[in-house]
């Protein structure tokens, strides 16, 4: 999948940080569509179907291991890349053993973002029936 080709889904509750991802995305050549909530995302995701996800751990409502794990659980299959304010080892390596793509920690440098969703998207299958 190249660039133009991938869509990138960010799911962030913080509305600045999606749109310094959206910039920073868009920027490189890939298509973006944000998500301020796991719901949100969940309700238009067969209609994005994004090459690769950038998902905020610590969100209000759903954090993003309980929609990685609902994504797993339903047969979604989408590389992964947590971002999070607040990491520890745990959170990390449970999102790891789950399947995750990455775990990157804010602040990040955006060269290490792009170098995993480069990867993440490399990796991306296209949609069955595609």
């Amino acid at each position: 999948m190249t660039r133009s080709e991938a869509t990138v889904a960010v799911v962030d509750d913080d509305l600045s940080v999606r749109r310094g991802l959206e910039r920073l995305l868009m920027a490189a050549g890939y298509r973006v569509e944000t998500f301020a909530s796991a719901r949100e995302f969940l309700a238009r995701a067969a209609a994005a179907r994004p090459g690769c996800l950038v998902l905020d751990v610590s969100m209000p409502s759903q954090s993003g291991l309980h929609l990685h794990d609902a994504l797993v659980a339903g047969g979604y299959d989408i590389p992964v890349i947590f971002i999070t304010g607040a990491g520890d080892v745990a959170t990390a390596s449970r999102a790891m053993k789950a399947g995750a793509a990455e775990f990157l920690s804010k602040p990040f440098d955006d060269e290490v973002l792009l170098r995993a969703v480069e990867h993440a998207t490399a990796r991306s299958r296209p949609p069955r029936g595609s």
